[in-house]
């Protein structure tokens, strides 16, 4: 099973965007182990929002896990936000 930062590092490949994994309102470390690797090859759609993609795609391979979507400032972003809209902050 590999770290969590390998997970998010993992999820910047698929889906271009910065992750935090939080459990019981805290930041996991980056060397905990245990957790599954992210397991989609191809990215969300742009017209996806982060809500979804929390509901769809991370809550449903770490339970247990809150996440935090970063824009490319390190902000996190509302849940609202479309996953396009985050993948641009990092284009500039």
């Amino acid at each position: 099973m590999p770290k969590i930062k390998a997970v998010e590092k993992r999820i910047w490949d698929v889906e271009g965007f910065d992750v935090q994994f939080h459990q019981n309102g805290k930041d996991v470390r980056g060397d905990k182990q245990g957790v599954p690797q992210y397991g989609y090859e191809r990215a969300a759609k742009n017209d996806m929002t982060v809500s979804e993609w929390r509901d769809t795609r991370f809550h449903n391979s770490y339970p247990g896990y809150q996440v935090e979507v970063l824009d490319g400032d390190g902000a996190f972003v509302h849940g609202g936000t479309k996953l396009g809209t985050v993948r641009d902050t990092y284009e500039e």
